[in-house]
């Protein structure tokens, strides 16, 4: 793992995401890692901007290291997540996609969608997410570039 055993993931849903929120959970805690769930508590039909605005700002404020979203397919979330400058959220629809998103982009939120995957996939996706680091080098400036609040040298 590239983070310490003592850093906070932050992890919220929609009410589609909400079972496979709480297996994330369960697997995020195995690692050692505190983990922040920031909602919702059922399955009850909820609005995923407000779950994801609650993430990113955990992530801004340094609340959490890093984040888990989870929605039916991920774009919803993923959308709401990027309008915040610094956050860098990856919806990962495989492993390979969940390493390339860590090693190129350094994505500090990953984004999955359960009711497109598998729960085995969606676990082997959080293992890479947390197993994989920023590659760096010419990535770096790319990736200053996305944060880059104004985007004006784009």
């Amino acid at each position: 793992m590239d983070l310490s055993s003592n850093e906070i993931i932050a992890i919220a849903s929609d009410h589609a995401g909400f079972g496979l929120k709480q297996v994330l959970d369960q697997k995020i805690r195995s690692y050692g890692f505190g983990v922040l769930n920031l909602g919702p508590l059922d399955e009850s039909s909820v609005d995923y901007p407000v779950y994801a605005g609650r993430l990113a700002s955990s992530l801004i404020t340094g609340e959490a290291a890093r984040g888990v979203a989870i929605c039916g397919t991920g774009v919803g979330m993923s959308i709401v997540l990027n309008r915040t400058p610094g956050v860098r959220a990856a919806v990962c629809s495989s492993p390979d996609v969940a390493e390339l998103a860590r090693r190129h982009n350094d994505a500090n939120i990953l984004v999955l969608g359960a009711r497109v995957m598998e729960e085995r996939v969606a676990l082997q996706c959080l293992d890479i997410f947390f197993e994989t680091s920023f590659e760096g080098g010419r990535h770096a400036r790319r990736v200053g570039l996305i944060d880059n609040s104004d985007n004006s040298n784009i």
